[in-house]
């Protein structure tokens, strides 16, 4: 089903408060206890709208300033056609706004310090080259999504000095930065003020109406009063629909009953980083693979991201370099829409600065093949789309807790996920059998097998080696 989508539900009760401060990773290098916390009345999410193009989505983050030497827009758009290869097809940049030169962090500052939100960063480009960007992408079948930072602005924006009561103001006048945090080098935006609300939603339309982008990810969406993320929403879908996705550590239900599509699904990306280092922990992932949300709306699934990939070391010391491809068969075939950040096709090893120029020296392209092998199975299979498209989801029980084993089933076809997620080889049994089917990817940390299309039965997977790996289709 295509073309817009108005989605119904029943009610749905959101009781989003937070009863602990949470640890979150924050644009300055170190976690900080925010206590940020907001509460949502009982409400009846009745008419949801939705773009039609996120059932298939696959996100890939760019970080322009690292993406090239040149870190410009035109630079990056001679990617384009590879990423369009490799089978991705939507594109959330990072902030591409001004940066605040006032209390700064280090050289180059802060993408999120933002100066301007309705210009771009002079060291990316013009206005008009990321336009030109956003259309050749446009036309080659790509949609647009830009980082929005709505808790916070840096100090040189012009709303400091135009509209100061647009800010949180401490007892002796002064606008604060962001409550128990680090973040120096940002002013907090104070949204019980009405016409800063509607300043920040025209800033949004901004880039939907006159630039042509098809959705947003929203820094720090917990920061925000959910009410303003739905009066925004609303707004913003009377332009065109679009998809919106929020970073938001709570992973309550208050900011996906209505404002957002998506956010990210943290205690999946936990647990895989958990299981790939300690064996038998594989069924505890079933739980975050398998989650009640509100109707149409489904998280994100990623192994790294801008803020993991500077805070939390490489992808390789997170997990092993062994594990990867397991972990991304996971990523791949679970309910939550894909993400792949910018660098991960080129290997395992990459940990960028933040502040400072910090180049991905694309050369090998280790992990290119499998992706683009995962994101064709996913966009090919209808069992794995996104929200209320997908299929269903079921478990599969197994006498190895070392082993991950589940179905996505749509109509009569059937995608099994089968993965080892120890670095011993494992004998497992299943108690429901599987189904016999034709392998999509097999693999391990070594690379994929040549056996693509072969037939595989429930014998053939009774012995997996170290971090091995199966995506099965079958039909009933």
């Amino acid at each position: 089903m295509k073309n817009l989508i108005k989605r119904f539900c029943a009610i749905i009760l959101v009781a989003a408060v937070i009863s602990a401060p949470m640890m979150l990773a924050n644009k300055s290098g170190s976690g900080s206890t925010v206590n940020n916390y907001y509460t949502e009345e009982d409400t009846e999410s009745g008419e949801r709208l939705q773009a039609d193009w996120i059932d298939t989505a696959i996100i890939y983050e760019v970080n322009v300033r690292q993406y090239t030497d040149e870190g410009t827009f035109n630079a990056f758009g001679e990617h384009l056609k590879r990423l369009k290869d490799m089978g991705v097809n939507t594109l959330w940049f990072m902030p591409i706004y001004p940066i605040s030169q006032t209390g700064k962090k280090g050289t180059l500052g802060s993408y999120y310090s933002i100066a301007d939100y309705t210009s771009v960063n002079p060291e990316f480009g013009t206005l008009e080259d990321f336009k030109a960007l956003v259309n050749e992408a446009h036309e080659m079948g790509f949609h647009i999504m830009l980082d929005w930072v709505g808790n916070h602005t840096g100090w040189d924006h012009t709303w400091i000095t135009e509209h100061p009561d647009y800010y949180v103001h401490d007892d002796d006048g002064n606008i604060i930065w962001p409550a128990n945090t680090d973040w120096t080098d940002v002013a907090q935006l104070d949204y019980s003020n009405t016409d800063m609300r509607q300043a920040m939603i025209d800033a949004m339309s901004f880039w939907i109406k006159d630039i042509g982008i098809d959705g947003f990810r929203c820094d720090y969406a917990q920061g925000v009063p959910v009410d303003f993320w739905q009066e925004a929403r609303t707004a913003l879908d009377e332009i065109k629909p679009i998809y919106m996705l929020a970073e938001d550590g709570t992973m309550s239900d208050g900011l996906i009953a209505k404002a957002f599509d998506s956010d990210y699904n943290f205690n999946l990306y936990s647990g895989l980083k958990f299981s790939a280092k300690n064996a038998d922990t594989a069924d505890d992932l079933i739980t975050s693979l398998d989650e009640d949300l509100p109707y149409g709306a489904f998280r994100m699934s990623f192994l790294d991201n801008h803020d993991e990939n500077t805070y939390s070391d490489t992808m390789e010391n997170r997990y092993g370099k062994d594990a990867i491809p397991a972990l991304y068969s996971v990523i791949f075939t679970s309910k939550g829409i894909p993400l792949i950040y910018s660098g991960n096709e080129e290997g395992s090893d990459i940990s960028l600065e933040f502040f400072e120029k910090d180049n991905i020296n694309f050369s090998d392209y280790e992990y290119k093949e499998l992706l683009t092998k995962l994101c064709n199975i996913r966009t090919e299979n209808e069992a794995l789309y996104n929200g209320v498209y997908g299929g269903t989801f079921r478990a599969l029980t197994t006498d190895n807790k070392s082993v991950l084993a589940y179905e996505r089933i749509k109509d009569n076809k059937k995608i099994t996920t089968i993965v080892n997620l120890s670095s011993d080889e494992e004998e497992v049994s299943y108690e429901e059998g599987i189904s016999s089917g034709d392998i999509l990817i097999h693999g391990d940390g070594s690379g994929i097998s040549d056996d693509e299309g072969s037939a595989v039965t429930t014998s053939d997977v009774s012995k997996l080696g170290a971090y091995e790996y199966y995506i099965i289709y079958s039909e009933k």
